[in-house]
């Protein structure tokens, strides 16, 4: 690494600088800048081979790439094929400068960057601080050491100021980052992961390139021969990713989206590169599942050495991939990291036998596995070691290690290859390790669970006694319900009858042979685990220890022992408290096992409420789903309230991920694992069965429950005792084995009916006898015909026959096709979701399904932006899974803007950004600055398919608060916003009186919609209320026009503005003037008329008056001292008028003519520039001119300029001119924009969206950076 080097190189060189100038160097920073770095000199022999001298003076050479930007010729052509093809342009940015001295020919790099205007920064920075100073020196060589030293003390200065992660990533790799973010218009927020030389099939061509990886895209590049093929595929649209091998295609990866597949071939690792790919994939899987997006690992270890062309974020995903397989190997918790492993062999006493394999530490486990797989794995929690200690080696026993642990077993480790270094890291996790804590009362009263207490000697009596009255039960003061402190089974156990005792004996030979197991192997933890422990898991756990072995075998111990006191604190926070999940538990509290006697009382229910809400209240975004009820109440049957507990947690959280979420998205993957197996194993079944549908019907009940809810219970338990030991192989197993047996009869079937009616019956038949409870009566004994009595299986015979003929099944490839199903599952419900959304709005809007399908497609990619590269807010508020489909995406004022720009038929030129942040204010309804699809599609529809009335009234609605800021307003207009209605039949003073009572009822109002919020808030979970809003929004009344407010002069003047903008692009524009100039004279004559009559004098002396409309006579008519008065202020109002009148046309005179003075002042100064200037400079900006004599108006934009101003008021340059009396209504305005056809054509026009839409998704999916401007046109990449 260059860097390290640097920062040693800087040090010194500065010191043999001399001290000179180092004060009047340091006084002036070098510039920064994301596409231009400063690099550890090194030494170039030719110059001018492939690069071309744009500037020059003694000292330094700004060169080009030849084959960069236009021109070059073949020879241009040749380079740049030669770089893309041989990486060279990840090494060599296209500009760089050199340090030189006359006399010699060697020469120095010490910059490097991306385009002219950022290399240029660097360039004058030497010019300005480094020229007068290099011509003191006498000698060449002082020079360059110099010119060294001071680079190398910029490189350190920025490593002071840069994060340890970019530290770690070498150089060639930033290189090779920043050309992914020039070449796909990525901004620095998007990481680069790798990067890998590969082909791309484009039609039956391969195109030679480089393949780019990062957190979010697969992006290719490749440029071969002046022909350039860009490719941006986003994650999250990923369907399906598979590594195959045709004819066509030899071994390649195919990328499929939705509407087309991509090839990818000749990698030089394949196997790497589709790794990354599916953890990449899975990610984006796993954000728009869950909204759990990526981020960064702060803690990974630092390397001593840069890896060559691997990132920090390669390695903090293959760090994840590690610590996945050995939490799912040992069933560890979820937040154990690997810290490392190492090849060793393992001492095991009960075959006298060293057994070669692997020792895996962490920060809170040293676990083993063997070389051959489940001959022995072991499992050390740190908690329970008391000694770790080296043995002295031997030629039969090299570099032993001893450990120890506090229930007096001990481990024998040998062939350790730096075991003083293993031993110093254990030692360090030792101390870190909490000390043996104190026994809490529930320990106290069950020393079950801690693991080291337990001796094979206790009984189940003995280890589960309680000092209460009644055995196993406590009276909680604060609850009437009692609280189980043992597992249900021993308290509602019934003595077993005559017939059972014969059973009763088996049980009892169960229970010695784990007795004798845990002599040999060890109990609790730290048992050798072995195909002998399968074995006796496999031949049935007895009932006393089921819930011991379940709480080992599932890890859920480790995390019960590592949490105490846990779940009594989460029972205390969810007493009482009701939401959606609490309501749904209630509901199926008492269809949980109701056929036994646990619970059919209101100890077991209060027992199974309590788990199932303290479950709800850890993990909100389970909160309770269907079939946790019937799975947590056998869990009870075994365990106590605790254990059953973190069991429950063990099964939704790491042994069947995502299953019991909203969407059961996880049973749904492992039903097409499922179809898979079947189509593997029993293909001919598996063909009849898609044509049945079954498949689908089966798995779902089957999966959620463990098949609980399918097979008699003392039978079902039997598969949760293997699913516990082996995993959901088990469950996949058991179900081919079912389907196998069955296999002729399903063959004979005509319908799904039938078919599930045989296997409903095959299930109900499912026995075990050597069960020692009283048979409890199953609902699936309704299937079976009392004359034609199928035979028994015995559920031992079932899972024999299951490992005999499916035990090939490996846990690795089943985690492999889940990853498969995963990304066609979430996706399938993606467009389900998409198709939902549709139909929802679709009676609401004009636009075609396809159009609103298309639609909805730009408005989630905005939102799925936003999440990645951040925003106004965070993920969790854009993306609330919570909510109605329609209610899930949302997007801020930054995408609305965009997408306005991109889809509205108004275009308005730089007015639009202020257009779009009007009807942004006016969507978003209940003011959290994000606004949904659904609001999105209203305010979109009313543009493209309202009637002239809707659009004008849209129109007229976008210049009246809240669409139009308070800013956007003067401090008189807003000082007159909320008056009495100036229609009003009141005298003066009870206007006055009226105003006041007006703010108060406003302030209530305000009260009121703010509690309305917080209610709405807190009732966001519950469906009733989405069903409440839904009805309210059917019954809402179709807004009348003559209940909008009255606009102002100065809002009036903003929608003259709009107007005259949406015009200036129209072909008709001409006439289009002509009619808005006529209709605002006659507008701004119709509110002089109204000013006369709401104004404080007219007022009071018409005390008696009845005027119900501006300029408009009452019905008696009026005075003859009212008549004077009006006759009177006829020619003053005539004059006003027609100054303001003239003044409008000559404003909009003059905006036309700043427009295309501003147009042919930029054309011009295009001339004038080369083309490769313009594209690197994109800091230009136009100005209009507009006459400070105009119309009082704020300005037409950000960058108007007033000329010839001499009276501005205020900071802001607004008029004083602006009148506050006038008012004009929206009829007005519609009557008189009705009296122009040319308007009414206009906003009658029939505009398609289709072509806005096709505009929008042929640009790329990521937006260029101003920063980040490139030397060459890139053309919009297909995705």
């Amino acid at each position: 690494s260059l860097r390290p080097a640097g920062l040693e190189l800087g040090a010194g060189g500065s010191r043999a600088a001399g001290s000179c100038s180092g004060l009047a160097l340091r006084a002036l920073p070098p510039p920064l800048s994301p596409g231009t770095m400063w690099l550890s000199p090194e030494e170039v022999l030719l110059a001018n081979a492939l690069w071309v001298t744009e500037r020059a003076n003694p000292f330094f050479v700004l060169q080009r790439r030849k084959g960069h930007g236009r021109g070059g010729g073949l020879t241009g052509l040749l380079v740049g094929t030669l770089d893309v093809v041989l990486d060279s342009s990840a090494r060599v940015a296209p500009y760089r400068i050199l340090h030189q001295t006359q006399d010699s020919q060697v020469y120095w790099n010490i910059a490097c960057g991306t385009c002219r205007k950022e290399i240029t920064g660097h360039w004058e920075w030497l010019e300005l601080n480094l020229l007068q100073t290099l011509s003191v020196f006498d000698n060449e060589e002082d020079v360059t050491t110099f010119v060294k030293g001071k680079v190398q003390g910029i490189l350190a200065e920025e490593n002071k100021n840069k994060e340890v992660k970019e530290d770690e990533d070498s150089g060639k790799f930033k290189e090779a980052e920043l050309k992914m973010r020039k070449l796909f218009g990525m901004p620095e927020v998007e990481k680069l992961v790798n990067y890998y030389s590969c082909s791309y099939w484009k039609g039956r061509v391969p195109r030679q390139g480089w393949v780019y990886l990062s957190v979010n895209h697969l992006c290719f590049y490749s440029f071969l021969l002046g022909k350039e093929v860009k490719l941006v595929i986003r994650w999250v649209d990923v369907t399906q990713l598979e590594k195959n091998a045709t004819l066509l295609f030899p071994e390649c990866i195919k990328v499929s989206i939705r509407d087309r597949e991509h090839y990818l071939s000749m990698f030089l690792n394949i196997n790497e590169t589709f790794k990354l790919m599916e953890q990449l994939a899975n990610i984006a899987m796993r954000h728009l599942l869950d909204n759990e997006g990526f981020s960064e690992d702060k803690c990974l270890p630092k390397l001593k050495k840069s890896l060559k062309n691997v990132s920090a974020l390669k390695r903090d995903l293959d760090a994840r991939a590690k610590n996945e397989r050995y939490r799912s190997t040992f069933q560890l918790p979820k937040d154990e990291r690997l810290d490392g492993h190492t090849d060793c062999t393992l001492w095991t006493p009960f075959n006298k036998m060293h057994i070669m394999g692997q020792m895996f530490v962490s920060n809170n486990y040293i676990c083993f596995a063997s070389k051959e797989e489940e001959v022995c794995n072991l499992i050390i929690p740190l908690r329970e070691v008391t000694i770790v200690e080296k043995a002295d080696s031997s030629s039969v026993l090299p570099s032993p290690l001893s450990i120890s642990t506090k229930n007096k077993m001990t481990f024998l480790f040998a062939n350790l290859k730096d075991r003083d270094f293993l031993v110093q890291k254990i030692s360090d996790f030792l101390q870190r390790t909490p000390s043996r804590r104190s026994c809490s009362k529930e320990e106290l009263r069950n020393p079950k669970s801690t693991e080291s207490e337990v001796l094979p000697e206790q009984s189940e009596g003995s280890s589960r006694s309680s000092s209460t009255s009644s055995p196993g039960v406590v009276l909680d003061s604060t609850e009437a319900a009692p609280t189980a402190t043992q597992a249900l089974m021993t308290i509602f156990r019934k003595e077993p009858q005559e017939e059972l005792s014969s059973k009763m004996a088996k049980e009892k030979m169960k229970e010695e042979s784990w007795k004798i197991h845990f002599f040999e192997f060890g109990r609790g933890v730290c048992m050798y685990r072995t195909p002998k422990t399968r074995d006796l898991v496999l031949k049935g756990m007895p009932e006393s220890l089921r819930g011991e072995l379940w709480l080992l075998f599932s890890g859920a111990l480790n995390e019960m022992v590592t949490h105490p006191g846990y779940y009594s604190d989460l029972v205390q926070e969810s007493a009482g408290k009701y939401n959606l999940a609490t309501e749904e538990i209630e509901r199926d509290l008492h269809r949980s096992m109701p056929e036994h006697p646990a619970f059919q009382n209101e100890m077991g229910i209060a027992a199974l409420r309590r788990v199932l809400t303290a479950y709800a209240f850890r993990n909100p975004n389970i909160g309770y789903c269907q079939a946790m009820n019937i799975v947590t109440s056998v869990l009870l049957l075994y365990c106590n309230e605790e254990e059953a507990f973190w069991l429950l947690i063990a099964l939704c959280e790491r042994m069947l991920p995502d299953y019991y979420n909203t969407r059961v998205v996880g049973a749904l993957v492992d039903q097409g694992v499922f179809e898979e197996l079947t189509r593997e194993h029993l293909p001919l079944l598996y063909e009849w069965m898609q044509e049945l549908g079954v498949i689908s019907t089966i798995s779902l009940s089957w999966f959620l429950t463990l098949f609980l809810s399918v097979m008699p219970f003392e039978s079902a338990v039997v598969v949760v005792d293997c699913f516990f030991y082996e995993g959901i192989k088990v469950i996949f197993q058991v179900s081919l084995a079912v389907l196998e047996a069955n296999m002729e009869k399903l063959l004979n079937c005509f319908d799904e009916g039938e078919a599930m009616t045989i296997l409903g019956r095959y299930l109900d038949n499912v026995c075990n006898k050597q069960s020692t409870s009283p048979p409890i009566p199953h609902l699936h004994a309704l299937l079976t015909n009392g004359d034609d009595i199928p035979p028994q299986i015995d559920i031992f015979e079932l899972i024999k026959s299951s490992y005999e003929k499916f035990g090939s099944i490996r846990a690795d490839a089943i985690e492999q096709m889940r990853f498969k199903q995963r990304l066609k599952v979430i996706q399938t419900l993606e467009d389900t979701a998409k198709r939902s959304v549709v139909r929802a709005i679709l009676t609401e809007t004009a636009f075609t399904i396809e159009e609103l399908e298309e639609l909805y497609l730009l408005f989630k990619a905005k939102h799925l932006m936003s999440c990645y590269w951040g925003g106004s807010s965070s993920a969790a508020e854009r993306h609330d899974l919570s909510q109605p489909y329609l209610e899930q995406y949302r997007i801020d004022s930054e995408q609305f803007r965009e997408l306005f720009l991109a889809l509205s038929p108004w275009t308005c030129g730089l007015h639009s950004q202020v257009l779009a942040g009007r009807m942004f204010r006016l969507l978003d309804k209940n003011k959290d600055s994000l606004i949904s699809f659904k609001e999105f599609v209203t305010g979109l529809s009313g543009m493209y398919h309202g009637d002239h009335i809707e659009k004008l009234k849209l129109l007229y609605k976008l210049h009246l608060p809240p669409a139009l800021w308070p800013e956007e307003e003067s401090a008189l207009e807003a000082a007159q916003y909320f008056v009495e209605d100036p229609l009003a039949d009141v005298s003066h003073d009870v206007a006055a009186g009226g105003e006041a009572s007006g703010q108060q009822v406003q302030e209530d109002a305000a009260n009121a919609n703010t509690k309305q919020k917080r209610d709405e808030k807190t009732a966001s979970q519950d469906y009733r209320y989405h069903l409440r809003m839904w009805a309210h929004e059917k019954e809402n009344p179709k807004e009348n026009i003559k209940e909008l407010t009255k606009m102002n002069q100065e809002q009036f003047i903003e929608m003259c503005k709009t107007l005259y903008n949406m015009f200036s692009e129209d072909p008709d524009e001409g006439e289009l003037y002509h009619a808005i100039a006529t209709v605002a004279t006659l507008l701004l004559q119709m509110g002089e008329v109204g000013k006369l009559f709401c104004s404080p004098g007219s007022r009071r002396a018409n005390d008696m008056g009845d005027h119900r409309g501006l300029g408009l006579q009452n019905k008696e008519g009026v005075s003859a001292m009212d008549q004077a008065k009006t006759e009177g202020a006829q020619p003053k109002l005539k004059a006003d008028c027609d100054i303001l009148s003239d003044t409008l046309k000559t404003q909009m005179e003059r905006m036309k003519l700043a427009e295309c003075v501003a147009t042919k002042r930029e054309s011009s100064a295009a001339q004038l520039l080369s083309d490769e200037e313009v594209r690197d400079d994109t800091s230009m900006s136009s100005y209009s001119m507009v006459s400070s004599g105009s119309l009082p108006c704020e300005d037409i934009s950000e960058d108007t300029v007033l000329v010839g101003s001499e009276h501005v008021a205020g900071g802001h340059g607004r008029p004083n001119s602006i009148d506050t009396d006038w008012s004009i209504s929206f009829e007005q305005i519609l009557a008189s924009v009705l009296t122009e056809s040319a308007l009414v054509g206009f906003f009658d026009k029939r505009v398609v969206v289709g072509p806005k839409i096709a505009k929008c998704k042929s640009q790329r999916v990521v937006e260029r950076q101003v920063s980040s401007s490139s030397d060459q046109d890139l053309s919009p990449s297909s995705s």
